[in-house]
């Protein structure tokens, strides 16, 4: 495949003069990686660290045996389901099976990557929405439990004809790896024929609570944006990337992962674990070292990670970027890692509905802090006020359409507001496009805290705070206020051995926040900052700690504790609010109950009194 050189917005025009054919000649995944296996047959591809003791020897796959390993289980799927389509439901880290079942399945059918830390009523929901009739899942294994939920899975799943277990194998299940080896692996038995638009994976949105919602992928929104990261990262055949995201997240599946290999680099996989590996990160920059590493990926939490812990005595000279994305990037912190580490940080920004990436700060540009860099080629970002397009450089809803976007959701009824029909994708981020073409993200339409009609990004919030040197994370939300509506609250954790107080951290904000609305009312100390999977902050969490906070307050106040509790809880449309009543509640103090919820936007029940939810960890604050 051609490669392009990718710098400024006039270099992705001149590549959209040209066929697209010239940019992506492949219709499928399968295709793309058989081109790859024939260009760099003997290149390593895969590499699979299994332990964080640098002695132990990894195991390693050239290009052309994943391909034959990716033939072999597409024909094993096959082969489970005959005269039926094959529809494969993942629950593994991100292990070499992990890529064998998502390109073999994909090459037999349809692949479902789930998040393997859901619990197993949540997963069933997906596996049933999915319609799924293989699973492939981890075996028993004492550093990650993942298969205590398949007897509940397979009961709550009549559709799974088949379970199949990557390493141990208990009785019952299918063992994935000994039935891989005896398949044929010099074609696919029976031959699938596909195209860009055929379906070959559904990724579950929406974090880890509410109904299933899938969005679809076609082979052809998969490559366009892998072979897109790849131009903008500037990969070759010889670069080597350590991907610790799981593949049930689109950046570890196409941006970090497919990219590298259509480019016939290397993805080194770092342990089971990944990066919650404590002993690998330890030694982070010795198998940096080792493995020749040439690109790092992570997200920003891990980057703060990396922050507080030993620096080599030198960069490895094999390095040359680290690439991240999957949560907001905080200009400091990419600021202070690039001082530190002497490596540029690029940006990405990107939605599991279009593969995984919209735009990415292209290796050869300057890092502009606050962009998200330019958009891929062949896709259009705009932001728009309402169905007007907003002039470069003003704020709007920012939109995207090319070949990256997906057909929508399995579910139509679900595409409105999302997926409009003259093929934009509605991203619900607030944001501008400059005169140059760069995206900026400046927040959610969701996260924005809204104080007396007063727009406030909590990214300003946590910029602010992540230039304190004690700081290693941050993260603001808005409380519930009867008058304002909102007021933005933040909660930091801290670098290693460093201690401060939340009273000296809320002089820092008031001396260097720009506007003074923006001044947290109270800033809590954690332990740690409360993550998904792949270590992005969950802000549901802390905005639920927050609310909680504030009843917990106003009921002191009104004198209705300890009579009356309340206990919120995190739902898939938002929070809920309940009270516990003690016998003998007056109708005029439920008067007051009632008038004291009116202002807020909750939910709201009176119960019998349960017990609240614990806080995270290690809180301290400041009012």
């Amino acid at each position: 495949m051609q490669r392009f050189r990718i710098e400024t917005a006039a270099d992705l025009a001149r590549i959209a003069e040209r066929p697209y054919r010239d940019f992506m000649a492949h219709g499928t995944v399968y295709d793309a990686l058989a081109d790859t296996a024939a260009r760099h047959p003997d290149r390593p591809a895969l590499t699979f660290i299994e332990s964080a003791d640098p002695a132990m020897p990894p195991r390693r796959w050239t290009h052309a045996a994943l391909l034959d390993e990716v033939r072999a289980t597409a024909n094993l799927f096959a082969s489970l389901v005959p005269g039926e389509p094959v529809r494969v439901a993942m629950l593994l880290p991100a292990i070499p099976e992990a890529y064998l079942t998502l390109f073999g399945g994909e090459t037999a059918g349809v692949v479902c990557p789930i998040n393997y830390l859901l619990e197993a009523g949540h997963v069933a929901e997906l596996i049933r929405a999915s319609g799924c009739n293989l699973l492939v899942a981890l075996g028993p294994d004492p550093q990650l439990d993942i298969w205590s939920r398949v007897p509940a899975l397979r009961a709550a799943c009549p559709g799974l004809k088949q379970v199949l277990a990557v390493g141990a194998c208990p009785e019952g299940a299918l063992d994935f790896n000994a039935l891989r080896q005896a398949q044929p692996r010099d074609r696919r038995v029976p031959p699938r024929e596909g195209g860009p638009h055929d379906i070959a994976a559904l990724f579950h949105t929406g974090g880890t609570t509410g109904a299933p919602k899938l969005a679809q992928h076609a082979h052809g929104n998969q490559l366009h944006a892998a072979w897109g990261a790849a131009q903008m990262y500037r990969m070759t055949e010889h670069d080597v990337i350590l991907n610790g995201f799981p593949l049930f997240h689109v950046a570890g599946s196409f941006v970090y992962g497919l990219s590298a290999l259509l480019s016939g680099a290397e993805v080194v996989l770092p342990t089971l674990l990944g990066l919650r590996h404590k002993a690998f990160v330890e030694r982070y920059w010795d198998f940096v070292a080792q493995y020749r590493v040439s690109l790092l990926a992570a997200v920003p939490t891990v980057i703060a990670t990396l922050l507080s812990g030993p620096a080599p005595a030198a960069t490895p000279a094999c390095t040359r970027a680290l690439l991240t994305g999957g949560s907001p990037l905080p200009t400091e912190l990419a600021s202070a890692f690039e001082r530190r580490f002497g490596l540029p940080v690029r940006n990405i920004f990107g939605m599991t509905e279009c593969a995984g990436v919209i735009s990415i700060e292209p290796l050869l540009a300057e890092r502009v802090p606050g962009s998200c860099g330019l958009p891929l080629p062949f896709t259009e970002v705009r932001a728009f006020d309402g169905e007007r397009p907003c002039a470069p450089g003003e704020t709007g809803i920012l939109r995207l359409r090319g070949p990256n976007v997906g057909p929508g959701y399995t579910e139509a009824e679900r595409n409105a507001g999302t997926f409009t029909d003259d093929g934009w994708l509605v991203t619900g981020d607030i944001g501008h496009v400059d005169a140059a073409g760069r995206v900026f993200v400046t927040g959610r339409e969701k996260d924005v805290i809204i104080r007396s009609s007063h727009n406030i990004d909590p990214g300003v919030i946590e910029e602010v705070l992540l230039r304190h040197p004690a700081v290693a994370m941050a993260a603001a939300v808005g409380a519930p206020d009867e008058y304002a509506g909102e007021l933005p609250v933040a909660f930091v954790s801290l670098r290693p051995g460093q201690q401060v107080d939340a009273e000296a951290l809320l002089a820092f904000a008031r001396e260097h926040l720009p506007e003074r609305p923006a001044v947290p009312k109270r800033i809590d100390i954690l332990d740690s900052i409360p993550t998904t999977a792949v270590g992005k902050v969950y802000k549901p969490t802390l905005r639920r700690v927050a609310t909680q906070r504030v009843l917990d307050e106003r009921l002191q106040l009104l004198g209705l504790a300890p009579a009356v509790t309340v206990v919120v809880d995190e739902m898939p449309k938002g929070l809920r609010v309940r009270f516990g009543a003690a016998p003998g509640l007056t109708a005029a103090d439920r008067a007051r109950l009632d008038d004291l919820m009116r202002p807020f936007p909750l939910a709201y029940q009176v119960t019998p009194p349960s017990p609240a939810p614990a806080a995270p960890p290690g809180s301290s604050a400041a009012a």
